[in-house]
């Protein structure tokens, strides 16, 4: 595997309060008997697969706002989506783990869901499950298309982290910031401004797939957390994977897009004006201090960051 690993901080099951465990239990129906804390993802909370006393096993969220505010936000923003969705998940329509309950305690937030019997895809990524995962995208775009629910458009959800070269543009000079870009900042700035012209649609995008964001299963690839869900043109989601995959071993860039419908629809202007939004946002958000409870994050967006460059120049 190339590149940092997409890990955080994880809280484990006997770190959460007593008076919440005894909240989530309730939920799940019975005493949760064993807990294994599962790896991957940035969330500063727990993220487990539980077994109970009556042998179901769930998956359970939870997190504090005294830990990071933004975390119970992003999963009550979870909750909601996956109502809207749920028709379609428990058609089989859409791979994803139905949600099946929530806690609301003090500063605590929590999802119950299905607990997916599957794993994250192979680092370095194996071609046989890019294939998979390729293809999943296409379907969940013939799924999500119209949007369901009311989530936001990508403009309105991203447009405030999608505006990285303009606010480096504006402020004063970093010495931090590679030469390529630093060189080419005042035109960065004025293609990244284009982005959300390019990136209207009717589809619902998940808007964070990365490999730690995918279980691949015996009957397939399902995809987990949703709290970013927006509506866009059905190609932003190909484009939003593609830097972690060519991080983590997998196909470059264009070579993935090449292999995806939905990537394959976008045109060379648009996705120059995306690839450079997402090149800001990585670029920008990799200079900053790291979120409370995500000491990692800004190492994963660094590399991501160099990657997006890379791309980035090679459409301009």
């Amino acid at each position: 595997m190339t590149g940092p690993p997409a890990e955080g901080a994880r809280v484990h099951w006997p770190d959460v309060p007593e008076k919440v465990r005894t909240e989530i239990e309730r939920a799940c129906g019975a005493a949760v008997a064993e807990a294994a804390t599962a790896p991957g993802g940035f969330s500063p909370g727990l993220a487990a697969r539980v077994r109970c006393t009556d042998g179901r096993r769930w998956f359970v969220k939870a997190a504090s706002a005294e830990v990071n505010p933004d975390t119970p936000r992003l999963h009550r923003q979870e909750a909601r989506i996956l109502a809207d969705l749920d028709p379609l998940i428990s058609s089989g329509q859409l791979p994803a783990a139905r949600l099946r309950a929530t806690v609301d305690h003090g500063s605590w937030f929590a999802l119950i869901l299905d607990d997916i019997d599957g794993r994250h895809p192979a680092l370095p990524w194996q071609d046989d499950q890019v294939g998979q995962v390729l293809g999943m995208l296409d379907t969940l775009a013939d799924a999500l298309t119209p949007a369901p629910g009311t989530a936001p458009s990508i403009e309105q959800y991203l447009g405030t982290e999608f505006a990285g070269w303009r606010s480096l543009a504006q402020g004063p000079a970093d010495e931090r910031l590679d030469p390529w870009s630093r060189a080419r900042l005042a035109d960065l700035a004025a293609m990244e401004a284009t982005w959300a012209a390019h990136t209207a649609g009717s589809t619902l995008l998940h808007a964070d797939i990365r490999a730690d964001n995918l279980l691949v299963t015996g009957g397939g690839v399902v995809v987990i957390d949703w709290p970013h869900a927006c509506h866009g043109a059905a190609f932003v989601d190909v484009v939003l994977l593609a830097p972690s995959v060519a991080m983590q071993g997998g196909p470059q860039p264009a070579e993935l897009l090449a292999r995806s419908r939905a990537g394959r629809s976008a045109s060379r202007e648009s996705l120059a004006a995306l690839v450079c939004a997402l090149a800001g946002y990585f670029t920008a958000s990799s200079l900053q201090p790291p979120p409370p409870g995500i000491p990692t994050v800004r190492a994963f967006q660094a590399a991501q960051g160099e990657v997006t460059r890379r791309w980035l120049a090679q459409l301009m």
